[in-house]
């Protein structure tokens, strides 16, 4: 599996496309949807990933919608904690990660070494709890399940620079704390 990554919109929010063997999804489509096609190429979207639903990682989503509607979204609503998910060749684990906000989800891709993660973690912090829906006593429970996982995974979080799950056990003093 390959990943791209392009920035989007004003609050430079990371949307990712990961790409096999001519097929791809989309990683919260934030906005900037001329771009991100450009992004996938010839490729065929088989579906997007939604994080969660703020308005910076789903601006974009309304056009891929517009221009196919049988496109398959993968958000909270509609995914089982825990429960594999195959589409194509691409197989992801979601794993229920509230505190940012009450819908937030990581897509683990066990196979690729990869979480896909939002605005849950960020590299040396954590997303913001004072916004509708969040929660720090559910991002606490969300940090001490995620720290669980392989120090060796890549995350790869909504905005700034991707890290390693180990890097935020040693580094990021909500996961040191906790």
């Amino acid at each position: 599996m390959e990943i791209k990554k392009i920035v989007t919109g004003a609050l430079e929010e990371n949307c990712y496309i990961l790409s096999d063997n001519g097929t791809c999804l989309i990683v919260d489509p934030g906005s900037d949807s001329k771009n991100i096609k450009e992004l996938v190429g010839t490729d065929k979207i088989i579906g997007i990933l939604v994080t969660h639903a703020h308005f910076d990682h789903i601006g974009a989503l309304r056009d891929f919608l517009n221009s196919n509607r049988r496109l398959k979204i993968f958000k909270k609503s509609n995914l089982t904690d825990m429960k594999e998910v195959e589409v194509g060749t691409f197989k992801f684990i979601p794993i229920f990660t509230p505190g940012h906000s009450s819908d937030s989800v990581t897509f683990y891709f066990q196979d690729e070494n990869a979480m896909f993660v939002g605005d849950f973690i960020f590299r040396d912090t954590v997303g913001r709890c004072d916004l509708p829906t969040g929660s720090s006593s559910e991002m606490d429970k969300s940090i001490a399940r995620i720290k669980e996982y392989s120090d060796d995974i890549n995350l790869y979080p909504g905005h700034g620079d991707e890290t390693t799950l180990g890097r935020e056990k040693t580094h990021n003093l909500y996961f040191i704390e906790k």
